[in-house]
């Protein structure tokens, strides 16, 4: 066990468990993560060639020339609520060689223009835990426990708040209450995200990351339609439009009734459906 370590960054952040040594521990870190499903953060993997081949010029070429469409945005923090990006499409080459550029010759807002490609394949996936493989380059992670969801201003599966470093306390006072789990990726660190775990992830420099994503819950519990992985599991999508139903069923009380009845039923969902064994 001496291989492994916890790192707390400062007070108000979560220690991220780290496995200095994973290929000594495999058994023990593919037990550990199926047991706690907390983020892991694996140190130092032999992900092989990739690492030195995966240059802007190797994936240039191997990408060739498709068509891929991206999200262009003027700063790195893209708001996928008021959307402060467009649409555009570029060759994969291309975009690769812009990506790795400082300041772009040629753009479509700014010379300082950010991008983002969602997916560069075209087979469906069922995302749920995740694999964050760092090829090349770094990228700062920020994970939020999904016990916190009540602090992070959702809207729909997406969080209001951008800046998490410098927030609106003013507008986000709750904000404040969330524990977050940061790490520092390298080339050759793998960190494994948990299913419905918040993810800020900044890159620090052009690199390369690859995603593995898999599924937890047995497949009949995923939307099928379901391309990215990005649908609740069915019977939360069910049971997301029972409570749609019940309160517009509310919404026929004075609105003192209402609010009584809702209170009682927060209180019977907390009752019945919060979990007691997680931290």
């Amino acid at each position: 066990m001496s291989a492994c370590r916890f790192t707390r960054v400062t007070e108000f952040k979560g220690a991220i468990f780290h496995c200095t040594e994973p290929n000594r521990l495999k058994n023990f870190h593919w037990s550990w993560i199926l047991t706690n499903r907390k983020p892991l953060v694996l140190e130092g993997i032999d992900l092989g060639a990739c690492t030195s081949r995966w240059t802007v010029d190797y994936l240039s070429q191997v990408g060739g020339r498709k068509e891929v469409k991206i999200h262009v945005a003027a700063v790195a923090q893209m708001d996928f609520i008021s959307k402060n990006f467009v649409y555009r499409t570029l060759p994969f080459d291309k975009l690769v060689q812009r990506a790795a550029e400082e300041k772009h010759k040629e753009f479509f807002i700014s010379e300082d223009e950010k991008y983002y490609l969602r997916s560069l394949g075209e087979d469906p996936r069922k995302v749920m835990d995740n694999f964050l493989i760092q090829v090349t380059g770094k990228k700062r992670v920020v994970l939020f426990s999904p016990r916190d969801a009540q602090y992070l201003y959702l809207s729909g599966t997406k969080s209001e708040v951008l800046n998490i470093d410098n927030p609106d306390l003013a507008k986000y006072p709750l904000f404040s209450k969330a524990r977050w789990y940061e790490c520092s990726l390298k080339a050759g660190d793998v960190l494994f995200i948990p299913a419905l775990w918040f993810h800020n992830v900044i890159s620090e420099e052009f690199g390369v990351g690859v995603n593995v994503f898999w599924k937890h819950l047995p497949s009949e519990c995923y939307d099928k339609t379901d391309t990215y992985g990005n649908k609740d599991p069915t019977a939360a999508s069910r049971a997301a439009q029972i409570l749609d139903r019940a309160l517009k069923t509310l919404a026929e009380l004075p609105e003192e009734y209402r609010d009584f009845y809702a209170r009682r039923m927060v209180l019977h969902i907390q009752d019945k459906a919060y979990s007691k064994n997680f931290e």
